[in-house]
């Protein structure tokens, strides 16, 4: 890529995006969880297990990004940054290569979404529905109903964020081709 890509066609990277932002952002919801199902008394165990837990998190995240960084043909700092850039509904950008990388992005995108879509949304809603009908099946009504309206909650917002990222990836397409 070359040293005169103009500054607004590289938007620089959030802290949220950064590998450290993830960490802590990872770190403090696992402490946190740990601490609501043990007590407060039990936060040294609970940074304990979370350390490692948020330590794998980075790691998956910061192995997906090398990944798709490859596949597109980009540095990996980049890709959060193009992901962005979709999900805000950004103009296309100027610079042939990145519009390039852009592109081979969103058709990875798109094909990632529509390859899982068939059997990770229906294996959700089984999970749910699933523990809903055994919290019935037991006696306990208020963990049933309890999971399936978690359950039916999730799996509706789960499909309108897919459509929604689909309709932005297709339209970050059409951006790029026009």
């Amino acid at each position: 890529m070359s040293n005169t890509t103009r500054s607004e066609d590289r938007p620089r990277l959030r802290w949220q995006d950064s590998l450290w932002g993830i960490g802590v952002m990872a770190l403090v919801v696992a402490v946190g969880v740990r601490l609501l199902m043990n007590g407060a008394s039990a936060w040294p165990s609970a940074l304990l297990g979370a350390v490692p837990a948020a330590a794998w998190i980075v790691y998956l995240v910061r192995r997906r990004r090398v990944r798709d960084a490859r596949e597109v043909g980009t540095r990996p700092d980049d890709v959060p940054a193009m992901e962005r850039q979709i999900l805000e509904g950004a103009p296309a950008p100027r610079d042939p290569e990145r519009r390039r990388a852009m592109a081979e992005l969103v058709d990875s995108r798109q094909e990632r979404l529509r390859r899982n879509r068939w059997w990770a949304l229906p294996l959700l809603a089984v999970l749910f529905l699933g523990t809903a009908a055994l919290g019935y099946a037991t006696g306990s009504v208020g963990m049933g109903s309890l999971m399936l309206v978690l359950g039916v909650t999730l799996v509706g917002y789960l499909v309108w964020h897919q459509r929604r990222f689909d309709r932005r990836l297709s339209q970050m397409r059409g951006r790029l081709q026009g």
